[in-house]
């Protein structure tokens, strides 16, 4: 009965340490989908920001007429994609600049902010 007992006791000593293993595994599996999953919210993030800013370069900075209405409309929407707070703000002092010397500096400020949202 001795031996019996001891190898019921060995058995789920067993089961108890598989089984910790397994619980152990599954939240470090569970951590790194986490971390994986942020990463890819950021580069997804970072791809809006970056063909926002295609979009900007080629729409407004190398062109020497007035915009049109369907590429505000376009730059609108591709700025809002975004979801960012601060890029949407220097957006928008942007588009109400109405001197040169205000165009000039809310073009390097919403520059800036694209540029620092995608280093961080």
């Amino acid at each position: 009965m001795n031996k019996k007992n001891a190898i019921i006791a060995l058995v789920i000593l067993v089961i108890v340490c598989v089984n910790l293993i397994l619980a152990l595994n599954y939240f470090i599996q569970a951590r790194q989908i986490q971390v994986l999953q942020k990463e890819k919210s950021q580069q997804q993030v970072n791809t809006r920001v970056v063909n926002f800013l295609a979009l900007f370069i080629q729409k407004v900075l190398k062109v020497d007429k007035e915009v049109s209405f369907e590429d505000r409309l376009t730059l609108e929407n591709s700025v809002r994609g975004i979801d960012d707070a601060e890029i949407l703000v220097k957006w928008e002092k942007f588009t109400q600049s109405s001197n040169e010397s205000q165009i000039q500096q809310s073009v390097k400020d919403l520059l800036e902010s694209l540029v620092n949202k995608i280093t961080n």
